[in-house]
């Protein structure tokens, strides 16, 4: 098959990334972004690799059942989004599909297809975005989010994003107002990364990338909204430039001051929905022993020890291992280090609860978990693939017991899965 060649295709599926697959005369599959399930398509193929190849849909000839016209106008060129051409409980079905599908075909589970827990809010429900600012030869800059077709290229965005909540659309349009001629208030560099987040009554920037601090006690004189500014550098960390140390955030039953940088569910309200299915899954808890590997700040953690837990949880970051102490109940502490080096130190335990990044879980820890006999086991994974080959890893030792899946991401392929397991010989 020759690139830049027209086809007829007929879209069968939608893939992990969230794009349209078909199928190429010669038996290739073909992803194609934008594509709905049922469209057929006049397309032109763009890339051909060995067992697959990209393309380009150059029209629609007929709709799919659950195509629908995008709510966002710059959908068509914006890689914020994914799966915004399809009506939300298309997406629901197939994010199902993706994530059972990872479970059978990686995992060895073919009977692990999981329920789809809805967001709360399908639009204006991120309290925490990541833009790219680039200046460009001549004094001028965009920035905003990558382009669907190019990304290299940085699609210049103000405040009309439909994903971002209303105070952080806000912020980002007062952030750009207020930071003078070719950003001359940030950083210097050719590209940065801004990463805002909104709490409870205001704002806090991360800035990753280009040299110096800029002039950040200006930048929050100019921006109301905004509490703090941080800079992120790969030789310090993350320090923290101006403003309040602490963005107030309302977490559950309790209220939180945590750092700027800190990691919280960009989603609060399906968020909140997970950690409440996992604290009922857990259920009884009272004089429990828990190891938590990945805990962050604590959230789930100290709720577990609210319940009547002992845990344990463990966290290479080491601010937010300090946080997460900081407001422990009575129950609960924090380790700092790698998972895979310190679980074994807070064994045996009568259950594990793992939430770790997109990479999932090191090989050694499937491992000292089968040879620790540790009762139950709650996995919350990112990413249904690594958490599929993580539980091929566990599977001899443990039974698999429950699974279900929260649309923490709507309009995007992403889907965050819970999976309930019990030792073999408890």
């Amino acid at each position: 098959m020759k690139t830049e060649e027209d086809l007829e295709i007929r879209v069968r599926g939608i893939g992990a990334g969230g794009v349209g697959i078909g199928d190429l005369p010669d038996g290739k599959v073909v992803f194609l972004p934008r594509g709905a399930p049922g469209d057929l398509a006049r397309i032109r193929v763009v890339q051909v690799k060995d067992r697959w190849a990209r393309g380009e849909i150059l029209e629609l000839l007929e709709a799919g059942p659950g195509r629908r016209k995008p709510p966002c106008p710059r959908y068509g060129e914006c890689d914020g989004c994914s799966l915004q051409h399809l009506e939300y409980p298309e997406q629901l079905d197939w994010k199902g599909r993706i994530a059972a599908a990872a479970l059978e075909r990686i995992g060895g589970l073919p009977d692990a297809a999981p329920t789809v827990v809805p967001s709360p809010a399908e639009f204006n429900y991120r309290n925490k975005a990541t833009m790219t600012l680039r200046r460009l030869a001549g004094g001028g800059l965009v920035a905003g989010f990558r382009e669907v077709s190019r990304k290299h290229r940085v699609m210049d965005l103000g405040a009309e994003c439909l994903l971002m909540v209303p105070e952080l659309s806000r912020l980002w349009g007062d952030l750009r107002a207020a930071w003078g001629p070719g950003a001359s208030l940030l950083p210097r560099g050719r590209e940065l990364r801004l990463t805002l987040r909104f709490g409870e009554t205001e704002g806090a920037l991360l800035i990753h990338g280009g040299t110096g601090d800029g002039e950040p006690d200006l930048l929050l004189e100019a921006i109301p909204g905004l509490g703090s500014i941080w800079r992120g550098d790969r030789a310090d960390g993350v320090r923290h430039l101006a403003g309040t140390a602490y963005l107030g955030l309302s977490w559950m039953e309790e209220s939180l001051q945590v750092p700027g940088n800190a990691f919280v569910q960009v989603n609060q309200g399906a968020g909140e929905n997970l950690h409440r299915y996992v604290l009922d899954t857990l259920e009884p808890l009272a004089g429990t022993r828990v190891v938590e590997g990945y805990c962050g700040t604590g959230a789930l953690g100290r709720a577990l020890a609210r319940r009547g837990a002992t845990v344990v949880g463990i966290e290479a970051d080491r601010q937010a291992v300090a946080e997460a102490n900081r407001q422990a109940p009575k129950g609960f502490q924090a380790v700092e280090g790698r998972v895979e080096d310190l679980i074994l130190d807070h064994l045996p335990a009568d259950l594990a609860l793992l939430n770790p990044p997109r990479t999932g879980l090191d090989r050694r820890v499937p491992e000292i978990l089968t040879e620790n006999h540790v009762g139950r086991m709650v996995y919350v994974s990112c990413d249904p693939a690594t958490l599929a080959r993580d539980l091929k890893r566990l599977r001899s030792t443990y039974e698999f017991r429950d699974v279900r899946s929260f649309d923490l991401f709507p309009q995007t392929a992403h889907v965050e899965t819970v999976v309930t397991l019990v030792h073999r010989g408890a």
